[in-house]
Parts: C-alpha cells; structure tokens; sequence
C-alpha cells in the first residue's frame, strides 16, 4: 500500500488510487496545516487557506479567520451564507464575532461561485465598512480574499484596502 509523507504524519493510500481519493487526502494534509494555532504569515498563505475552507461553494459565503497579534489562527467560522450571487455582510456581526474570540486581527473571505475572482465595487465598499468598524473595536483588518474554484485574490495585495 502506497504512502504520502508529511513533515508530521504519514497517509496511507489505496493500491490504485482514485483521482478523488487523492484530492480527499490533499484536503486532509492542507487541513492539518490550518488548523488552529497555524501562522498566517503571507497574502499567499491566506489565498491558499481560504480557497481551500470556501472555493468549493456553490453560493457566495462569507467567512473570517479570527487571529492573534503573532497572526495565528486562534478561530474560524463562516458568518454569512448567502445565494448564487450575493451574501449579506453586517459588520456588527463580524465584530461581535471578533470580540468572542478576543481577536487582535481578522481576515475576511467571500466566494464568488461564478469563477470569477476578481473584487467588485461592493466588496471594496464592504471592505472599507468593515475595517472602519473593526477598527473601532482595535482588531486590525489586515485582508479580504476574494476566492472561486479556480483562483483567489488578495485585496490587500492589490492595494483596495
């Protein structure tokens, strides 16, 4: 029987495996990687995470890693779930979420399930709303990752933050 070798753990794999038993156990190992208490140290970082907790949904969800000031993940949850196009975001919300996990920095996700990843005007608009709150609160935003199946983009990388 085949096996897979982390820097932790090894994985065992079936004889013939198939293509989603393989995708099955990637999922498993990133997972592993992000889990609480991992640094999120880079946008890239981030992208990878996100699309691999949302890229996969069929409707837009709006979801937030909650992080320490050494920028570890102490909690993450999906707050908002919304349809094919659109996912109702309220900033009192995502601080009251913040504030229950006495979050120091957060970084929010969204889905666009169409494929394509690219920030509209309203997420900028959201964006700049919610920072403005956490703010208030001493929690720094410090990204909003726009993801899709095929791709994930960084605002805070594109400067629209």
């Amino acid at each position: 029987m085949p096996t897979i070798s982390d820097a932790d753990r090894s994985y065992k794999l079936p004889a013939r495996p198939s293509a989603d038993q393989i995708i099955s156990l990637a999922g498993d190992i990133l997972a592993g990687r992000y889990s609480a208490g991992a640094q999120v140290s880079s946008p890239d970082t981030a992208m990878k995470l996100l699309q691999l907790r949302i890229g996969d949904s069929s409707r837009e969800v709006f979801h937030a890693l909650f992080l320490d000031n050494r920028h570890r993940i102490i909690h993450e949850e999906t707050l908002f779930q919304g349809t094919i196009n659109s996912a109702p975001v309220f900033p009192r919300e995502v601080a009251r979420a913040a504030l229950r996990c006495n979050a120091a920095a957060c970084i929010v996700s969204h889905v666009h399930p169409s494929g394509d990843a690219e920030p509209s005007q309203a997420d900028i608009n959201i964006t700049a709303e919610l920072k403005t709150v956490l703010q208030l609160i001493d929690v720094r935003l410090l990204d909003h990752v726009v993801v899709s199946r095929i791709q994930a983009i960084s605002m805070a990388s594109r400067g629209l933050m």
